[in-house]
């Protein structure tokens, strides 16, 4: 018997379930094919458009992951999206915090629409299982800031890279409480998709709608003057908060591969207020802004 053909993203469905008066989201487009989405909002943002701009795409042929890394995705079984905001009201050095506010609302949504446990790996990695599930990429283009999301959806096992030999065993059915069904060069994790991960009838459709909602939320909470605190702040927001709850690095044994070659090893203690992943060990606690963490193990 034959596979049936994924379902393609309903670009009028989504318009009446996204936009609405008053919401952060202005304009909701969905291509059959693109080079990269960020890419496009990139220069969509360069000419000014609109905060809000959301553009889901089928299929991507320049896709890309952190640090450069190739993403590239299998059409239809994949959620490929980004989104353009302008948090003029936030402090520059508080923006690096909107990858992080990313994670946190892919991975609740994953768990809500699906039933999928989702964690988060520092920075922004969305795990299932202990697997990576979903890659979220953030750029800038003046005051604006382009994050692109793609999510595993109903990838099989054939469609995944193959593990790196330091990675953990592969995702099995979630216990507890984020790059596509891609060919990506070797990571610290080894990736999954919601098909695998327990969810194999995921609407795509039903996830990004509740991934937006989401982001809106803590969006809102985060960059509004009106939000407790000033805006961009963590703790006021409740985002660091939240961001803890579902962080599978903290407490865990982690090597950390800084910019440069360099390494450093330790215990994950901790995000400060800058979004930053403080690591204690023998010789103290530094804040890391950027690098890949392998987990080790559980700190006893």
């Amino acid at each position: 018997m034959s596979e049936a053909s994924p379902v393609l993203l309903d670009q009028a469905a989504l318009r009446s379930a996204v936009l609405r008066p008053g919401s952060v989201w202005t304009s909701l487009d969905v291509v059959a094919a693109t080079g990269s989405t960020n890419e496009d909002l990139l220069a969509a943002a360069r000419s000014g458009a609109a905060e809000g701009a959301v553009l889901a795409a089928e299929e991507q042929s320049r896709g890309r992951g952190r640090q450069g890394r190739t993403w590239i995705a299998v059409p239809g079984r994949a959620l490929l999206f980004s989104v353009l905001l302008r948090p003029a009201d936030v402090p520059p050095a508080a923006r690096g915090w909107l990858p992080l506010l990313t994670g946190v609302a892919v991975a609740r949504a994953v768990t809500a629409a699906t039933g999928v446990a989702a964690t988060l790996k520092w920075p922004n990695d969305v795990l299932a299982g202990g697997a990576k599930l979903a890659g979220i990429l953030a750029e800038q283009a003046g005051p604006a800031i382009v994050i692109g999301i793609g999510i595993n959806v109903a990838a099989r096992p054939d469609d995944l890279p193959a593990a790196p030999a330091t990675s953990p065993p592969a995702a099995g059915p979630p216990t507890s409480v984020s790059s596509p069904p891609a060919r990506l060069a070797p990571t610290a994790l080894p990736p999954t998709s919601l098909a695998l991960a327990g969810a194999p009838h995921a609407d795509r459709g039903a996830l990004l709608t509740a991934i937006l909602a989401e982001l809106e939320h803590w969006y809102r909470c985060w960059a509004s003057p009106a939000a407790p605190g000033q805006p961009g702040d963590p703790d006021g927001s409740g985002l660091r908060a939240e961001y803890l709850r579902l962080c599978s690095t903290i407490g865990t044994t982690v090597t950390v591969h800084l910019p440069g070659g360099t390494r450093l090893a330790g215990t994950a203690t901790g995000i400060d207020r800058t979004g930053c992943l403080v690591v204690a060990n023998e010789s103290g606690s530094t804040a890391v802004s950027a690098g890949d963490v392998v987990h080790v193990r559980r700190a006893p």
